[in-house]
């Protein structure tokens, strides 16, 4: 197979130590042609500062990155300040999100997605390409499917150029969603996110917590491994699997949550006979 398009995301490390794995792995993954790396922005904007200076030094390597943004409890005017030093640092991609509020927040109002990206087009046009965030299973907070894909639709309007979904296990699943994206008029690209399988207590907790569904065939078959080479290898068969059958249909591309690992990565992309161009 040729190459594909894919983006790889990040999360900022806490400690010096994290951070050096996390570089490690950026070098480990750049041989796949990445057409971007994402770095994520905590719940309220609580990694700001960690998520700038990861995205300041990816792209002061010569890496596309886009980071994550969104308001949190944050002033136009820091967000607008923050937006500028990326102009200024030669970033063009973000990820514009509403973000969840960090506990302790209270009862502050949220700014939505498609508001942010109306504020990011109104003080910067089209320097940034924009994705946004969707969810083929739906929105945890969500009324109905419906309902989420015309907030999906309201942030694309608003200017934004992509959306890349939430992980998911079932490709009927998300061509489900895509069919009824299409069946609403939208016609920007949508880029499936792809969860490599690490650690099933990690997997399970996150999952719940996040409205991502794990079919129960996979949890009972995750639970019955006896090892976690087992798991991985298992993880490996899955995810690459999902994989084939998105790109058969036809995705754009596929975004995956790296998890700040490179190894499984790279052993889903050489099971696909990915090759950089």
């Amino acid at each position: 197979m040729t190459a594909q398009k894919i983006s790889i995301e990040f999360f900022p490390p806490k400690t010096e130590v994290g951070l050096e794995k996390l570089n490690a792995s950026v070098d480990a993954l750049l041989p796949l042609g990445p057409e971007y790396f994402s770095v994520t922005y905590g719940a309220g904007g609580s990694t700001r500062g960690q998520t700038q200076s990861v995205v300041t030094g990816m792209a002061r390597r010569g890496l596309n990155v886009a980071p994550h943004l969104s308001f949190g409890t944050d002033s136009e005017e820091i967000i607008a300040e923050l937006l500028q030093s990326y102009v200024d640092e030669g970033i063009k991609r973000l990820v514009a999100l509403r973000g969840d509020l960090a506990s302790g927040m209270g009862q502050v109002k949220p700014v939505y997605a498609n508001e942010l990206v109306e504020f990011i087009r109104a003080r910067f046009g089209d320097w940034f390409h924009i994705s946004v965030a969707c969810y083929p299973e739906q929105h945890p907070q969500a009324i109905d499917l419906s309902t989420d894909i015309q907030y999906l639709a309201g942030k694309l309007d608003a200017g934004s150029d992509a959306a890349v979904t939430q992980y998911f296990y079932s490709l009927e699943g998300f061509l489900y969603f895509r069919d009824r994206c299409v069946a609403a008029g939208i016609s920007k690209p949508i880029y499936p996110g792809i969860m490599p399988i690490l650690n099933t207590e990690n997997l399970i907790r996150f999952s719940d917590l996040c409205g991502a569904d794990i079919p129960r065939w996979l949890r009972n078959a995750m639970n019955d491994l006896k090892s976690q080479e087992d798991l991985l290898r298992f993880g490996e068969d899955v995810v690459s699997d999902l994989c084939a059958g998105l790109l058969a249909e036809g995705v754009p591309g596929l975004h995956f949550y790296s998890m700040n690992q490179s190894q499984a990565v790279l052993n889903i992309c050489e099971r696909l006979n990915f090759s950089e161009d």
